[in-house]
């Protein structure tokens, strides 16, 4: 009777060392906030995927190391999007109804952006959408729940097309565009402002996206020489550009015409390598070198924590990923909650300053104002000269964001075409 009276007590000690010992479940899950981060982990864009998870990485330790938000550490639930619709989608969804993020964020494709900028809207959450420069994603198909935090085609080609009118660099130009969204908006917005509107005098061809093999390059790129022109415009991204812009060298474009590319970001220029890339123009909202072009404090102790963490210089996605989740800090601090609609109205109209100048979110679309540069590679003996051979662009030129973004007439006047309210949805209570 003894011993067993021992034995149970021993037990009651047990369990109570366990029950002090241990916090609650629900306890542990309080100090914790979740955020959903869908991007290409494989798939056509999976280089630009793994920078934005470096820089997500980079920003939520450091967020985490001064408290979190609210008191709560950031626990990022990651799935791969392949760069594809349906499965960011679905992933997109199980984030939200079985992990419960209360934020989305990630991608590198439109196609991406839009399908979870609705399925967002439709479950009343943020989703802050990392790489995607259609217009539709803050214009056709925005929604109030979505947030662009890098510029867009319209901004993009403005830039650019202001150069290119600048420096007459031709008259003639061939388009050769990616058959998905942010390729349709990039060819239409650069033929606005470059004047070459005429598809008789301007030609175009469109490959597919995605699946496009060197066949269909070849094709393409054989089109444009016949063609002839002054300028030859690859309206492409990741790997297909990378394609692209090695065949159009090994053809003897490059003598023959100057080429011209929507997008320029460190990723898309080492796939291709410095041979390929050199005089190639294009476009920036930010690039490694920018901070020290302009003398950007922060801009450059982001890329030298990234270079001494990775041995290589950040990419684009990497600096859009880390000012996304930042932005999200920043709002939900202001707001005092992570209510989505507190946190939405934190987030229009707001102005802040990170990685480079000042930028602006804006109240009525939610794209993110901000200047735009245009960058030319330099050539490979200057790039293979830098310790990592990445020293690609050479900036050109500078343009405000509020010069380039669309004026709300504009994204009144595209809205209103396609049969489209001028004002987001209104949050409950509005």
């Amino acid at each position: 009777m003894a011993r067993l009276r021992t034995k149970a007590l021993l037990l009651v000690a047990f369990f109570l060392c366990v029950t002090v010992g241990a916090p609650p479940a629900s306890l542990a899950s309080e100090e914790v906030v979740k955020i959903g981060f869908n991007y290409p982990e494989t798939g056509p864009y999976a280089l630009q995927g793994v920078d934005q998870f470096r820089g997500a990485q980079m920003a939520i330790e450091e967020i985490n190391g001064l408290g979190g938000i609210l008191g709560k550490k950031i626990e990022m639930v990651k799935r791969n999007s392949e760069s594809k619709p349906d499965v960011s989608v679905a992933n997109v969804t199980e984030l939200l109804d079985k992990e419960g993020v209360k934020m989305i964020f990630g991608g590198a494709s439109s196609g991406v952006a839009v399908a979870v900028s609705e399925l967002a809207q439709d479950k009343g959450v943020v989703f802050m959408a990392t790489v995607t420069a259609s217009n539709a994603t803050t214009g056709e198909k925005g929604h109030r729940h979505t947030f662009r935090v890098c510029y867009n085609a319209w901004m993009g080609a403005k830039a650019l097309s202001a150069y290119l009118n600048r420096h007459r660099i031709g008259k003639k130009y061939f388009y050769v565009t990616a058959d998905y969204t942010w390729g349709w908006s990039s060819e239409e917005s650069i033929r606005r402002f470059t004047k070459t509107l005429d598809n008789s005098s301007h030609k175009s061809v469109l490959v597919p996206f995605p699946g496009a093999d060197e066949k269909k390059f070849r094709w393409a790129l054989g089109s444009a020489k016949l063609a002839k022109p002054d300028v030859l415009v690859l309206v492409l991204f990741g790997d297909d550009m990378a394609t692209a812009i090695r065949m159009a060298t090994e053809m003897g474009l490059k003598d023959e015409m100057a080429i011209v590319v929507p997008v320029l970001e460190l990723g898309l220029a080492e796939k291709s390598g410095p041979e390929a890339m050199a005089g190639v123009m294009g476009t920036s909202d930010w690039n490694w070198q920018v901070p020290y072009e302009y003398d950007y404090e922060k801009g450059k102790a982001f890329v030298e924590k990234f270079v001494n963490r990775h041995k290589r210089y950040p990419c684009w996605g990497a600096a859009t990923a880390y000012t996304n989740l930042y932005q999200y800090k920043d709002a939900v601090e202001r707001a005092k909650t992570f209510d989505s609609p507190s946190v939405i109205k934190a987030l229009e109209n707001h102005e802040f300053t990170l990685l480079k100048d000042k930028a602006r979110w804006r109240d009525f679309d939610h794209q993110l104002v901000q200047s735009v540069y245009v960058v030319r590679c330099k050539p490979e003996a200057d790039v293979l000269k830098n310790e990592f051979r990445l020293d690609y662009f050479e900036v050109l030129s500078s343009f405000p964001g509020d010069e380039m973004v669309q004026t709300r007439e504009e994204w009144n006047a595209r809205r209103t075409k396609a049969g489209l309210p001028t004002h987001y949805e209104k949050l409950p209570g509005e």
